[in-house]
């Protein structure tokens, strides 16, 4: 059945206005969108310290400050070992003994996780950070260790089947800003969400395989690759338990890593919970570099087109790539009768193969001039290349004399003959 259409009228004055004004609106709309102030976290920048977290203290002493004063003690003690095992792959117990004051100096800070304070006991989970500079001498070599190209994070939660990047601020994207990666061997490239991120940075691009789009993107961030940190919440009912799936993926292949699940009694365990998805996520992606899983993509590295060169470059190349030796000055004494010996002389050295120049330092007319020639090679070939064209040549330490060798007798007449005949 083909349905009639009926021609609307024409557009007055009155509708071209409203018609403005409504695309105004959307334009309006679109921007609000791209500029709301409800996005966009601040990574914290952790390049000058490494950090040890989950560290578990419980001091009791005779007041509530000096348990706490011993509780971090107890902390900076522990998190050096924790860190210099990790850093160089061995256990625990073979970590050297610091002593509390070379602890302090090197101790940047105490991050407190969790605490519980009474009046005489300490129970707390902290965090310690350690200055970079001056642990990095006493971790010993193995502490510079494997290093990852840059990778740019984008970090994707599902909630209620919609899934949020940078469009608005989430808890996954607030523990990846807490989050300090100094210690760990990935370099994350961490967008802010500012600007342009939540459309260059969406669940949709995660997803898209097209290298172009890709390259435009990782140069804009100065990364090499893109990881994808991908968490899906369930809630059982609003404040009740939570249910957390990770999914670790890397490239524009959307590559699986590996996945895990947490799970939070309520909702004020939101928080911790997204903080050790992050911690275990960093420990996939280190161990994907270690195993060698964790490669930059070739195809996204941008290739510049070999530039054109003009035929007076690729021929200076090409003479370049003939003539690999050095030219060396070598001294050559000559007898000059007249000019006309003087001009003959020059332009027989100039015949030569390999020499650049030929340069009358010492004019005698009637005696011996004194030349210098730019020769590429050996004074022994040029000797033999004089030799071959008619000269008398005599070698000596970096010098050669050369002079016209003697005409070649004429044969004597045949005996009651006639010349010629």
């Amino acid at each position: 059945m083909i349905s009639a259409v009926r021609s609307l009228p024409p557009l007055n004055r009155a509708g071209l206005a409203l018609l403005a004004a409504g695309l105004l609106g959307v334009a309006g709309v679109v921007f609000a969108q791209i500029e709301g102030s409800d996005r966009g976290i601040a990574p914290i920048d952790s390049t000058s310290s490494y950090e040890v977290g989950g560290v578990a203290v419980d001091v009791a002493a005779r007041d509530a400050d000096a348990a706490r004063t011993a509780g971090w003690r107890i902390a900076q003690r522990k998190g050096w070992q924790l860190l210099w095992s990790r850093t160089n792959g061995q256990p625990v117990s073979a970590a050297p003994s610091l002593s509390d004051s070379t602890l302090d100096s090197i101790v940047a800070g105490i991050v407190v996780e969790d605490e519980q304070v009474g009046p005489r006991r300490y129970i707390a989970r902290l965090g310690v950070l350690f200055d970079r500079a001056r642990t990095g001498q006493l971790l010993g070599a193995h502490g510079q260790g494997l290093r990852s190209p840059p990778m740019l994070l984008i970090p994707v939660m599902w909630s209620g089947a919609t899934p949020t990047s940078f469009e608005t601020r989430t808890e996954w994207q607030r523990a990846w800003a807490r989050f300090r990666p100094g210690g760990s061997p990935i370099d994350y490239v961490r967008p802010t969400g500012t600007g342009s991120d939540p459309l260059l940075l969406n669940e949709a691009q995660a997803g898209r395989p097209g290298r172009g789009w890709w390259r435009m993107i990782l140069d804009q961030f100065g990364a090499a690759d893109v990881i994808v940190a991908e968490v899906a919440v369930e809630r059982s009912w609003p404040g009740g338990p939570i249910l957390a799936r990770f999914t670790a993926r890397h490239g524009p292949d959307d590559v699986v890593l590996d996945r895990f699940t947490l799970r939070a009694a309520n909702g004020d365990g939101m928080a911790a919970l997204m903080d050790e998805g992050v911690r275990r996520m960093d420990e996939i992606y280190s161990q994907a570099l270690r195993d060698g899983r964790l490669r930059p993509d070739p195809s996204l590295v941008i290739e510049e087109e070999p530039a054109e060169l003009s035929d007076e470059a690729f021929a200076g190349e090409t003479m370049a790539e003939e003539s690999p030796l050095t030219a060396v000055n070598y001294t050559v004494q000559v007898e000059t009768a007249d000019a006309n010996a003087l001009t003959v002389a020059e332009s027989s050295l100039r015949a030569v193969p390999g020499v650049r120049g030929v340069d009358t330092t010492s004019l005698a007319l009637g005696g011996t001039s004194v030349m210098r020639v730019a020769y590429e090679g050996e004074i022994s070939g040029l000797r033999i290349a004089l030799q071959a064209r008619g000269w008398r040549v005599d070698e000596g330490p970096g010098t050669l004399r050369i002079r016209r060798a003697a005409p070649t007798p004429a044969p004597p007449p045949a005996p009651g003959g006639t010349p010629g005949q």
